[in-house]
């Protein structure tokens, strides 16, 4: 799939659109999931739900996409391009996905953003590894060192964890919510290299308006996972109680709920488009980036603490982000040095033809 890219012109536009639609989204996500909790939202299922709920605003691009094949004679009449076998897996990538927006939700509702965000940094290790399994993905002593200094930040975090609760917060549920963290980086760690597998096994051509409704369908199943739960649950009876009865206001209130679901619907549409250019361990490397500036927009926005755990786990973070990105660099540097050889040695060297007897 990659390969295939490569020759196409809207390869690196659509990444760069692709990653800056991620960084942003998961930059602003957990701060308007950390506002809905502080300010009076108690619903884990509600949250979870509208992190994928604004699947819908995909059908406009997606209607301008079929109107371009339409006007160049390359579309059989179909809307949709999707078929069984993508369909299939994004039924099982949005349920999957639907019970990391769960885990993520819950354990938001107690964590500090900064704290949150580094835990859930830990995914990239998680990533490495099931992408080394599902997609072949290889490793060198670059992105070996980018998994532990990673696990051990967050390892840190788990020692410090009680200088870290919100005043008020019983140390159970803070623990509880750091376990849900980590579940959710597990299981979204493996939801990425499943959806690069997909791409890869699919029996059709794979194109960005193919990849966007992947993310639709996503998106479709895994709020339909998280609204089941909200009823089940009967927090829906509560959501018109919590508007007015909320320090932000009633207005405010659906307003921050409106900014968790384009927040959120940014990073999985960047997720999809860096994983469809590049690999699911870019996706997971990115996610991972936004870090450090997650934690500075916690500490402006909510005065969180900032203590010598944390720090040193940022350090951890941004330490292995960067020796990723070395190895990354080393590793495509001498690809192009070996094919520079190998074509200097097949120009240098005598064809049959040329000899003469």
């Amino acid at each position: 799939m990659e390969a295939e890219l490569a020759s196409s012109k809207w390869r690196i536009p659509l990444l760069i659109l692709s990653s800056i639609l991620l960084i942003l989204g998961t930059c602003t996500g957990p701060l308007f999931t950390r506002l809905y909790f502080l300010h009076g939202g108690k619903s884990y299922w509600l949250s979870a739900g509208l992190e994928t709920t604004a699947c819908p605003l995909i059908l406009l691009p997606l209607t301008i996409s079929y109107i371009n094949r339409r006007r160049k004679g390359g579309d059989s009449g179909s809307f949709f391009l999707i078929k069984p076998y993508l369909y299939k897996c994004s039924a099982i990538a949005g349920l999957l996905f639907g019970l990391v927006n769960f885990f993520y939700a819950s354990g938001s509702s107690a964590l500090p953003v900064s704290t949150s965000a580094l835990i859930y940094s830990s995914q990239l290790s998680f990533t490495a590894v099931f992408a080394y399994f599902l997609v072949s993905q290889r490793f060198n002593i670059y992105s070996t060192n980018t998994i532990v200094s990673l696990t051990l930040g967050a390892v840190i975090l788990g020692f410090q964890s009680s200088s870290d609760a919100p005043e008020g917060e019983s140390m159970s549920h803070y623990v509880m919510g750091f376990v849900l963290m980590l579940l959710a980086a597990l299981l979204n760690a493996f939801v990425l290299p499943f959806m690069e597998l997909a791409y890869k096994k699919a029996k059709q051509e794979i194109n960005y308006s193919l990849v966007m409704e992947f993310n639709m369908m996503m998106g479709v199943f895994a709020t339909s996972f998280c609204a089941l739960g909200w009823f089940i649950s009967t927090d829906f009876k509560d959501i018109v109680q919590e508007a007015k009865e909320s320090d932000l206001g009633e207005t405010n209130y659906y307003l921050v709920l409106a900014l968790i679901a384009i927040s959120w619907q940014g990073t999985l549409l960047g997720i999809n488009g860096v994983i469809f250019c590049s690999s699911s361990l870019l996706s997971g490397i990115l996610l991972t980036c936004t870090v450090p500036l997650t934690e500075v927009l916690g500490v402006i926005f909510f005065h969180e603490k900032f203590n010598a755990s944390k720090g040193i786990s940022l350090v951890l973070s941004i330490w292995g982000f960067l020796s990723y990105f070395y190895g990354e660099f080393k590793y495509t540097n001498n690809q192009e040095n070996k094919s520079s050889s190998q074509l200097e040695s097949h120009l240098i060297t005598p064809h049959d033809d040329d000899i003469v007897c």
